[in-house]
């Protein structure tokens, strides 16, 4: 796999910068969805559960997004110390094809795949 040029990795920051701004508004305009059920309210019992369901899903949602959200600032940083592009483990060339899809990416297809079977 060949090695990203400078343009590429210019594209896929602006990218990373784009996909952090709107995981940042996300997390914020789901920080109330979030906050734990007040279980004194005067609800119905079907009420309560589905309201402890969404909050549930949205705590659930909220960590992926955070998760997402740190390893985007990892892919800036690694681009800001000239390391981005490549796989952590083989050292290999990740592919610009699979950044532009993942760009917080920190291993290759190879490396992935055999992670996950593991």
């Amino acid at each position: 796999m060949e090695e990203i040029t400078a343009e590429q990795i210019g594209t896929l920051r602006v990218l990373i910068q784009l996909s952090c701004a709107e995981l940042q508004a996300l997390l914020e305009n789901s920080r109330a969805s979030s906050k734990p059920v007040a279980l004194d309210e005067p609800i119905g019992r079907l009420s309560r559960m589905d309201a402890l369901q969404h909050q549930q899903m949205a705590v659930a949602s909220r960590q992926i997004q955070s998760q997402r959200l740190q390893l985007l600032r990892n892919a800036l940083k690694a681009i800001e110390r000239d390391e981005y592009g490549n796989c952590r483990r083989c050292e290999e060339p990740i592919g610009y094809q699979r950044l532009k899809v993942r760009p917080e990416s920190p291993f290759c297809l190879a490396c992935q795949s055999r992670s996950e079977r593991s």
